[in-house]
């Protein structure tokens, strides 16, 4: 188990947390997403190493950009 922790902006409220949740847990070998909403932190729990642009894909699916 590895976790990664991204940066995500435009998030504002909990219907945005649960978007990105859903898309970036769709993601193959993901076990777990926790976002902070204030700071736009979303650390994200895999059993296997996370394809950077596989996750910048579900973040822009759900709306979001990854900052950086």
């Amino acid at each position: 188990m590895s976790d990664t922790t991204y940066k995500v902006t435009g998030m504002t409220c909990q219907h945005c947390v649960a978007s990105v949740t859903e898309e970036i847990s769709e993601i193959d070998g993901v076990t777990g997403v926790a976002v902070d909403l204030p700071t736009g932190a979303v650390t994200v729990t895999s059993t296997t190493p996370l394809d950077d642009a596989a996750v910048r894909a579900a973040v822009e699916e759900a709306g979001y950009e990854l900052a950086g």
